[in-house]
This record gives structure tokens, sequence and C-alpha cells, in this order.
């Protein structure tokens, strides 16, 4: 860990980079060693070759007295991301004591304060704060230069081989020199320091969009598995309320025939037994989903659901069932043959479509033919239709039974028509398409559901 945790980015709201981890602070103590011995050696090395002796008309500190500055100008850095102002305002204050009293270096000095300055614009934890502490040392830094230069101009002695006559006299040329080095220096430390600054921020921002999206696609995987729940959830309700209702019908009429008519009674049993195991079949589909092996289990749904199934897998809009509107036909037979007359037509050219709208169109008619032998009363009648248009496939329940039995529809009923209902538009607005329903003006009840036709080409391409 090199630094804390970092605080949000958060727009129009100044960012606050937090402060170094232990190695952080480990790698200042190191360096700040490291600069310490380079000073010393520099302050050795310089004061043996003479250097500062005598310069404006000064002598060299005593060693002591180096001693002291190079300790109060190197060793401060080792805090200077915790108090980064402080270590700045230090070094520059001990920086102007070593050039106005010699102590023999001119590099490593250098080095340090150009080091405090860059980390005030990179660590300092208030922007305004960081601009005012080096405004002030570059204003400081600048007056010692003028000021130099402008009280030595006069003392001939003080780099007597620069002239100082002329208009850009070789002295003038020699200030402006200093000038232009100077703003190189505190300007490159500044430019770096906020640069370092912008560039913390923006990792720490892209580390936060980075946490946002993992929070994201979390979210978006178990919404996933939530909408697959509810599939598999009205998809065992469709199951389910079909043929437990045809085997009801399928029930009744054999107990009032079994005495007299044991053949009918026989077929109405063959029907209920058809009909169970039909459901015990899509029961099975349906549930396999749950499973945890690798290729049914939560993953694997997951998988569909996001539409990340393999070259190898099925689409994600593939259902556990096998009915689409190809087998409409043997659910208007099982209709017929469960009480309940029924007619098919068909009108236009079938085409291949999309699971999605294959499943949808069978579940709707299927869920309108159950409303129909619940509701509409034993004397009502059905008719499916199943338009193929250019654009589009609709279909069609409409029944002659009466609108809503509300003297004797229990609450039970009324919920599960409600559900059957959501479970419809739901269908339809996972398909794009439309649905209306309502009961007719001639009496009865109208299920038409439109689908755009998007064929099984087009979706796999």
């Amino acid at each position: 860990m090199t630094e804390n945790t970092a605080p949000p980015v958060v727009d129009g709201i100044e960012w606050v980079r937090p402060r170094p981890g232990r190695r952080g602070i480990r790698n200042d103590v190191i360096l700040a060693l490291v600069l310490a011995v380079g000073t010393a050696a520099t302050v050795v090395l310089y004061r043996i070759a003479g250097w500062g002796e005598g310069d404006a008309g000064g002598d060299a500190a005593p060693w002591w007295g180096s001693v002291i500055w190079v300790a109060a100008m190197t060793l401060p850095l080792a805090a200077r991301r915790l108090q980064p102002e402080i270590v700045a305002l230090v070094a520059s204050a001990t920086f102007i004591v070593g050039g106005v009293v010699p102590v023999g270096d001119a590099l490593f000095s250098n080095i340090c304060l150009f080091v405090a300055i860059y980390t005030v614009g990179a660590w300092s934890r208030s922007r305004r704060r960081a601009t005012i502490v080096r405004g002030v040392i570059v204003a400081c830094m600048f007056g010692w230069l003028f000021w130099g230069l402008v009280y030595y101009s006069a003392m001939q002695d003080y780099l007597p081989d620069f002239s100082r006559e002329g208009t850009v006299s070789p002295y003038l040329a020699y200030g402006l020199i200093n000038v232009l080095t100077n703003l190189l220096y505190f300007g490159g430390a500044w430019y770096f320091g906020d640069t370092g600054y912008r560039s913390a921020r923006s990792r720490a921002e892209l580390e936060q969009r980075t946490a946002e999206l993992a929070s994201e696609r979390e979210r978006t995987r178990a919404q996933a598995v939530a909408i697959e729940r509810l599939r598999i959830a009205r998809e065992l309700h469709d199951v389910v309320a079909h043929h437990v209702s045809v085997i009801g019908v399928q029930a009744g009429a054999a107990r009032r025939v079994l005495a007299k008519d044991p053949a009918a009674a026989a077929t109405a049993l063959s029907a209920i037994e058809s009909s169970a195991r039909d459901a015990v079949d899509e029961l099975h589909g349906l549930l396999g989903t749950l499973r945890g092996d690798a290729e049914t289990g939560p993953v694997a749904v997951l998988d569909h659901a996001l539409g990340l199934a393999g070259e190898d897998g099925e689409r994600a809009t593939t259902s556990t069932s096998t009915r689409g509107i190809a087998r409409l036909d043997e659910l208007v037979a099982e209709c017929d043959a469960s009480g309940l007359p029924t007619t098919l037509a068909i009108v236009g050219e079938p085409v291949p479509v999309s699971a999605v709208v294959d499943l949808s169109a069978y579940r709707i008619v299927q869920e309108a033919l159950t409303n129909v032998r619940k509701h509409a009363g034993a004397a009502a009648t059905a008719e499916v239709r199943v338009r193929w248009a250019g654009e589009s496939v609709e279909v069609e329940v409409t029944n002659s039974g009466a609108v809503l039995r509300a003297t004797s529809e229990t609450a039970t009923d009324a919920s599960s028509r409600r559900l059957g209902q959501v479970g419809m538009r739901e269908r339809v607005a996972a398909a794009g398409g439309r649905l209306e329903l309502g009961p007719r003006s001639r009496g009865g009840y109208l299920v038409r559901a439109e689908f755009p036709l998007r064929r099984t080409e087009e979706v796999s391409a």
C-alpha cells in the first residue's frame, strides 16, 4: 500500500489527495538521507576547492554551521508529503541563508528546493494554500535575486570581468541569464507539481469509475438473475394454469359420464393423462434451468440473459419450452377436446420468427384460452386467428362468452387473471410488440397481440 484510500472524486468539489502510506513515508526518509549525504559531500568538496571563501566580501561559514545548514536543507524532506507547505518554507529559508552565508554548495541545495516546491503542488491538501505558499516562495526568491543583481551592480570588485557599461552590458546579460534560469527552475517545479496532482486525481477518478462499473455489473447480473426467475415463474404460471384447467374440465366430464358412457369417460381420462404428462414434461424442462451444473445452472442462465452465450450455446432468447406458433393447432385441438369449442384460422404464409416471438405468441394464446375456460362460462366458444403480414405477425383470441362473471369470481380468480394479463403485457413488451385486450362490443372478450416480424436469419446476423 503506497497511499491511503483516496476520497471520491466529485465534480465541483475540490479533491483532497490522501496522505502517503507507510511505504511512501519510508521512501521519503530514504530520499532525505540520500540528499543529506550528497549535500554534505559537495559541501566538503567545494570547501576543499576554496569555493565561496571571500565571495562578495564575506567568509565561508564554519564547519559546524555547514553541518546545521545541511541538516536543515535536507532532513525535513522526510516529511515532505505529510506537511508539504511547512517543508517548502523551511527549505526556502534555509536556501536563502546558505546564499547569504556561503556554505559551499550550489548543487544539491537546488535539488532539495525543487523537490520541496514540487511537493507543495503535488501533495498539498488545499489548492488555494498550495498556490499561496508557492507564490510567496517564488516572490521572495525573485526579490532576493533582483536585490542581489542591483546591489552588486555598483560593486566593481564583484565579478570584475563583467563590464557594467553599455545598453546591454555583460553584467546585465549575466543578470538576464539568472532571471531566465530561475524562471525555468521555479516554473518547472510549479508545473510538474500541478501535473502530479492532476495525475493522482485522474488515477483516483479512474479507480472510482472502475469500482462503480464493477458494482453496476454486479447489480446488472443480480437484475438479470431476478428477471430470469420472473420469466421462469411466468412460464410456470402458464404451464400450470393451462394444464390444470384442462385436467379440471376433463375430470368433471369423466365424472358426469362415468356411469352412462364408460368409453367417453375413458377418453376424458386419457386426455387427463396426456395433459398431466405434458405438464410434467414442461415443468421438468423449466426447472432444469435451476440445476447447478455448468450447462443449465444459474451461471448459464445468467450468461444467456446477458447475451453472453458462446458460439456453441443457444441464444439468450431461447426458451426452455419447445412450444411455438407452429404448435397452436395442438393447443386448439386440446382445448376443443376438453369441452371448449375452439377453431384456428391462419391468414398469410408462415415464416420462421425469433424464439421470443414464437414462444410469446404461443403463451399468450394459451393464457387467453385458459381465461376463456375459467371465466367465460360453459356455453362459450373460442376462435384463434394468426395473421402473417409483411412486417409483423398477429395472434388473436376471441370468445363468445360473458365478459366477466363478476358475481361468482373469487378474489383468487381475479388475482390470477390480472397476473395472466400482466404476463401477456410483459411478453409483448419484451418482443417489442403491441397488445390489445378487453371486452368486445358484440359480446365476449378479445386478446390481440402484434409482434414485429424479426426472422431468425436477421437475429442470427
